[in-house]
């Protein structure tokens, strides 16, 4: 099959920068962790395609691939580049599904040039929205926030949820979705009290907890005095001990993540499953993977709540790919307000 590409005056390049894992952490990872290196680019086989990254993201559950352990996906390899959630322009193919020039999502970030088989890649509508919110609030961040709401832990009208990390990427869209999907009131729990003004001012909370400021659980008892319906638990430890003292009789929680213990933290006090069953509370956990099925019912609802303004978003922008590993840690610390992403140059 015959290489087609972006222009003949513009020659591809030969090399791409990468960003590889150098060590595996214990504990809290850091800059010394990474690698910033310069490889060949490899020869396009049939099907794939070339990829000029512009966007990446960096994600809490990456944490986890660090550490050579066995999980839902498989840990990133020493000396090899990282991979993630990214977008950009596709500059060569040997491949007729997708065209030169086309915008894609695929799965190979922390890099400036992907190839990328062509069957995995997702070309992206950008006359819906700009391209970055593919990795946002219409990629898997949005899908998962959904899917939790409305599959694991079903929101129903006149429902009371509380949201964790809810200054964070899913947690910011879920409380949105959740006001749209009809709840009468949205808690969200931030860290410090400019993400807490930021969930009322911006997002549409109904009310703001700053776990950082202590007694969470009389927080959330002043915020939900009748108790809470529906739980998206995206942090683990004292939070979803708390939820469940919170919960009325037949709540639902989505068990979508659990930061609090992503650094190898001693394990704080958990759930009373005794409460939690004689309330009849069901607690699930999710993967948003198990959810690709409805992404194109998502996109097609959310590109529609992002235009009138039904969602809001923010996002955190690193510039370039060297400053991938310094977001990543930053993710982790909750420097964020909304999606965290890289942008390429």
């Amino acid at each position: 099959m015959q290489t087609t590409t972006h222009n003949d005056v513009q020659p591809l390049p030969h090399t791409s920068r990468e960003i590889q894992l150098a060590a595996r952490p214990t504990g809290a990872p850091t800059a010394e962790h990474f690698a910033l290196v310069e490889r060949p680019i490899p020869d396009l086989a049939d099907g794939q395609i070339l990829v000029r990254n512009t966007w990446m993201s960096v994600d809490p559950y990456m944490r986890g691939r660090m550490d050579d352990s066995p999980s839902y996906i498989p840990p990133f390899q020493l000396d090899n580049a990282l991979e993630g959630s990214a977008l950009g322009e596709v500059v060569a193919a040997r491949s007729t599904d997708i065209p030169v020039g086309a915008t894609v999502s695929h799965f190979a970030g922390w890099r400036e040039y992907a190839v990328v088989d062509a069957a995995t890649a997702t070309p992206i509508a950008p006359e819906l929205a700009a391209p970055h919110h593919f990795l946002g609030a219409l990629g898997t961040t949005g899908l998962t926030a959904y899917a939790a709401l409305t599959e694991v832990a079903r929101v129903e009208p006149g429902d009371t949820v509380f949201i964790s990390a809810a200054a964070g990427a899913v947690g910011s869209v879920a409380g949105q979705i959740a006001k749209a999907l009809g709840a009468a009131r949205v808690i969200g729990s931030a860290g410090g009290p400019v993400k807490s003004e930021l969930l009322l001012d911006e997002f549409g909370f109904d009310a703001a907890i700053d776990y950082r400021a202590g007694d969470l659980a009389g927080q959330l008892a002043a915020a939900a005095p009748e108790g809470i319906d529906v739980y998206l638990d995206s942090v683990g430890g004292e939070h979803l001990r708390v939820a469940v003292q919170a919960m009325r009789p037949k709540g639902r929680i989505a068990l979508v993540g659990a930061i609090s213990g992503y650094n190898g933290a001693a394990a704080e006090a958990g759930p009373d499953l005794y409460k939690a069953a004689t309330k009849e509370i069901s607690l699930r956990g999710m993967l948003v993977t198990s959810y690709f099925p409805i992404f194109g019912e998502y996109i097609g609802k959310a590109a529609g709540w992002l235009a009138d303004g039904t969602i809001r978003t923010r996002e955190t922008v690193y510039e370039g790919l060297e400053q991938a590993p310094a977001a990543f840690l930053g993710v982790l610390s909750g420097a964020n307000t909304g999606k965290m992403l890289v942008r390429l140059g």
